[in-house]
């Protein structure tokens, strides 16, 4: 009796039932690690991001040179909490903005602070501010971060932190702000 006489399938039938299974598993398996793979170097990329040189647009900071700035930046501390989190201060590319500094880490995007800033547009005389260490704060909420304006120094400040960062960064550089910075009388252009 042949095997197509026999009620068996025949044999290459048997090896394509068995084969094409086990060759689809493993492509599946070999297009899941090439794809872990792939993000594991997204992953260290975005974390040197994160952590490595950082690029900062030049903004308008008419007084970012002045000595109440220079001083200010001096006294930022090198370290930032930020829930369990620590942010480390950031090195700037050159050519760097005078007024600016930042801190990071591989979990997280960079916080910003600007000195030397006008009085932002948004500050109007019944804008609700909030007092943190004797620093009146000025919030804008933008896309994916929240701008912290302090509009009582002789100069501006602003503090950018992505969504999610906590109070620690605001609480930390209202301290230094209030130590560095005196407080002048709030001045509303609208």
């Amino acid at each position: 009796m042949t095997e197509a006489g026999s009620g068996h399938a025949p044999r290459p039938l048997v090896a394509a039932a068995i084969g094409l299974p086990l060759a689809l598993a493993v492509a599946v398996g070999v297009l899941a690690l090439n794809a872990e793979s792939e993000s594991s170097i997204d992953d260290a990329t975005q974390a040197a991001d994160r952590t490595g040189p950082l690029a900062l647009a030049t903004i308008p900071a008419p007084d970012a040179e002045s000595p109440e700035c220079v001083d200010l930046v001096a006294a930022l501390p090198e370290e930032l909490s930020s829930g369990d989190s620590t942010l480390t201060r950031r090195e700037l590319i050159d050519p760097a903005p005078p007024g600016a500094a930042a801190w990071g880490s591989a979990d997280h995007d960079p916080v910003v602070l600007r000195c030397g800033l006008g009085a932002p547009a948004e500050l109007t005389p019944t804008s609700q501010l909030l007092d943190l260490s004797g620093v009146q704060w000025l919030e804008l909420t933008g896309e994916g971060s929240t701008t912290w304006a302090a509009v009582d120094r002789p100069v501006g400040v602003a503090l950018t932190m992505p969504d999610g960062t906590g109070s620690g960064p605001l609480q930390s550089v209202s301290a230094v702000i209030g130590e560095e910075l005196p407080a002048v009388e709030i001045v509303v252009d609208n």
